[in-house]
């Protein structure tokens, strides 16, 4: 039983740091498409 709550645990923990790079990243090329647009305003 203890085997699997700490299987689980890490799981989980690995799901969470992947979804919170996949979220930083989608930001960073968010903010890439938003200086695209402000240089073709210029």
């Amino acid at each position: 039983m203890r085997e699997t709550l700490q299987i689980m645990s890490v799981a989980i923990m690995i799901f969470v740091l992947a979804a919170c790079n996949t979220i930083q990243g989608a930001g960073r090329d968010i903010q890439r498409g938003g200086e695209a647009i402000e240089d073709a305003a210029d």
